[in-house]
């Protein structure tokens, strides 16, 4: 019986991976882009409810954060577009809102729903910076890093043949997962933590996404630097989500020149 559930557990799975229109890997997908969106529009809202939104009226920060996402955004459903691809942002309804809050931190839900912190913008400095940051985030979204993290959440709670019910039935432990995958209101004091090759993955589409947009992907190495000077200690990178921030800082290098080749400054 057990060598059954595990020969169906891992069919069911087997199944349940298709190639990103983006990275180009395979990925676990067990809930759906359009469930995800959902929870993501209810979370976002709640967030913003319970939230100090800086209205853009007035705030030259908060108007730095809509314009730099909105021409990111644009940018970046021009280029899938040209590529034939456009169902890589269905059902995207951008929103872009400065929240104030002491943490260096910036998100994106999918559905294209973004936050940014105050606290960042000490550190980005500058609007080239911020859009480094967006890209990073908005890279994660298209991704669909999220689903990917809530799918291997559900892979290791449920287990077994119960988990293609579980899925069918959409548990509320997809919903906490989901919230897990995006620490939505926790104080986690930094950019989020997805794995290795997640980060690694938004680091790469996100210096294209910026460039694609107008700002210089060359601020990315300074903005980095800085971070790594604000973080303080940090565990080994092999004990870390996030790659060490030497090989981060190299690996952004070797994307450099592509993401060059995207670079059309703003006029």
């Amino acid at each position: 019986m057990k060598k059954i559930v595990l020969a169906l557990l891992f069919s069911f799975v087997l199944t349940s991976c298709s190639e990103n229109l983006v990275t180009g890997r395979k990925q676990l997908s067990l809930v759906s882009e359009t469930e995800l969106q959902t929870m993501a529009k209810q979370e976002y809202q709640t967030f913003l409810n319970d939230n100090k939104v800086v209205a853009v009226s007035n705030n030259r920060d908060a108007e730095m954060v809509r314009r730099a996402g909105t021409r990111i955004a644009a940018a970046i459903k021009t280029y899938y577009d040209g590529k034939g691809q456009p169902s890589i942002l269905e059902g995207y309804q951008w929103e872009f809102n400065l929240i104030d809050n002491k943490e260096a931190n910036a998100w994106c839900m999918p559905g294209g729903k973004v936050v940014v912190y105050t606290g960042l913008l000490p550190i980005t400095q500058n609007e080239a910076s911020l859009a480094i940051v967006l890209g990073h985030e908005i890279a994660h979204a298209i991704a669909q890093h999220g689903s990917e993290r809530v799918s291997q959440g559900l892979l290791q709670q449920m287990g077994g043949a119960a988990l293609q019910m579980a899925v069918a039935n959409k548990p509320a432990e997809t919903q906490n997962l989901f919230l897990t995958a995006y620490n939505v209101g926790s104080s986690v004091g930094g950019i989020l933590p997805f794995s290795r090759k997640q980060e690694s993955e938004a680091d790469k589409f996100g210096l294209y996404f910026a460039a694609m947009a107008g700002y210089n992907p060359q601020e990315a190495i300074p903005f980095w630097e800085r971070m790594a000077a604000a973080g303080g200690a940090k565990p080994p990178a092999f004990l870390s989500s996030h790659p060490s921030d030497a090989t981060r800082i190299a690996n952004l290098n070797a994307n450099m020149p592509q993401a060059l080749k995207y670079y059309k400054p703003i006029k």
